[in-house]
């Protein structure tokens, strides 16, 4: 049986080293040019020196006007030498070792915050359903729109290859904008954009044709998908395993399955509950896994070959999921703090990663997920996501992380993005 030591060759003939990925983790590094920097160079040199056979960037804009967060790196028109260096830089570091490394190319649209654009292009003017008014009514795109962003997912594609990286994941989940075509609930056209699941699908395959087409089929493909946005009428199960076997046609090297939207964020589990349509794997310690089983589905039909993140913790967890025919396994947030965890995994000085409330102690003043009232869940949830994106910033200056109360984190992180702004 194959574990998490072994290697995997992808359908485009380059091979990780083990079955473990540094999932993609939003870095919000870059300043207001938008190039990647000696930041963004320390931190993936140092995940790269430790153990994950394959490395997933955060995402990479293709259009300044919708950054997924202040502080993304961003691709939307021709590098200049400088431009050109700088990303040959965070290639080499992150490929370092014989490390794969693959860029995930991606646009905001209604996720888009209201700081950065008022107004955001989406495929319907559907608002995010989200207390607090830190996104605007968006702006349907037209066709002519459409097409350009098609042109620029591969643009950007073609800059991650030229710069030394092994490959790109486009993003069409979690409530970005592919994900936004591919909801019934986001996408209310009437064109050839929206209605059916082949027209709502349709700007992830031309997408993903474009793509293939600019950077050959030596170069890894990958997509990352909702296996459901678990919201009712939105993108869900049975639509997953339509686009995946689509995909697969088109011969994508890597499908990652993931799962949900700001508005429903089971990635993140920000509310600390399972998504009530998700099926439960039980654990001799704690919920692990989360998209397995529906792993499991897709692989009875027909799907690239399949990586899951989500919730992974422990060596056996990880193991039998391997076992059971998945590809790879995704590994986001522990690194965050300990970047040294999953070569501890490997070597087995550990028996599973660390959660943040373990080793580096949040502090007083957290509320916890589980509060009846959405506002609280949602500044709560934002407040864990600064702890990390603050630790981010820890490791890439220093190495290691450090004790922080989440709210100060969400403080501090609030001034870092006005002043990425």
């Amino acid at each position: 049986m194959p574990n998490v030591n072994d290697a995997f060759t992808l359908p485009s003939g380059q091979t990780v080293r083990n079955r473990i990925a540094k999932a993609a983790m939003t870095e919000g590094l870059a300043f207001r040019d938008g190039l990647p920097n000696d930041a963004h160079c320390n931190l993936y040199r140092r995940w790269a020196d430790r153990g994950c056979g394959l490395l997933i960037t955060g995402n990479v804009i293709i259009d300044r006007a919708h950054l997924e967060r202040p502080g993304n790196v961003i691709v939307d028109g021709p590098l200049d030498a400088q431009g050109r260096a700088a990303w040959a830089r965070w290639a080499a570091a992150a490929t370092a070792g014989g490390t794969q490394a693959w860029v995930q190319i991606s646009h905001a649209g209604r996720q888009t915050q209201k700081s950065v654009n008022p107004h955001p292009r989406a495929p319907s003017a559907v608002p995010l359903a989200l207390p607090g008014g830190q996104f605007g009514r968006p702006l349907p795109l037209t066709g002519i729109e459409i097409e350009a962003l098609i042109a620029r997912f591969a643009d950007a594609a073609v800059v991650a290859r030229e710069a030394g990286f092994t490959g790109v994941q486009v993003h069409a989940a979690h409530g970005y904008l592919i994900s936004q075509f591919l909801s019934p609930l986001a996408n209310q056209r009437r064109d050839e954009w929206g209605g059916s699941l082949e027209n709502r699908a349709r700007l992830l395959i031309e997408v993903v044709k474009a793509v293939r087409a600019a950077v050959g089929t030596d170069f890894t493909l990958s997509v990352k998908l909702n296996s459901a946005d678990f919201q009712k009428g939105g993108f869900g199960f049975d639509d997953c395993l339509i686009v995946a076997g689509w995909l697969a046609d088109l011969g994508v090297d890597c499908l990652e399955l993931s799962g949900g939207t700001y508005e429903q964020p089971a990635m993140m589990d920000m509310d600390g509950l399972t998504p009530r349509e998700e099926p439960k794997q039980q654990s001799t310690r704690m919920r692990e896994a989360y998209f397995v089983q529906l792993a499991k589905a897709l692989m009875a039909a027909r799907t690239p070959p399949l990586m899951v993140t989500g919730g992974f913790r422990s060596l056996n967890a990880m193991d039998d999921a391997i076992a059971s025919g998945i590809a790879l396994v995704g590994v986001g947030r522990p690194l965050c703090a300990e970047p040294d965890c999953v070569t501890e995994l490997l070597a087995g000085h550990i028996e599973e990663l660390p959660r943040f409330e373990q080793r580096l102690a949040i502090g007083p003043g957290w509320l916890g997920p589980a509060s009846p009232f959405k506002l609280v869940r949602t500044l709560n949830g934002f407040a864990a996501q600064a702890w990390y994106y603050q630790q981010l910033r820890r490791v890439a200056a220093s190495g290691t992380a450090e004790k922080l109360n989440p709210f100060k984190a969400f403080l501090a992180e609030d001034k870092e993005n006005k002043a990425r702004l």
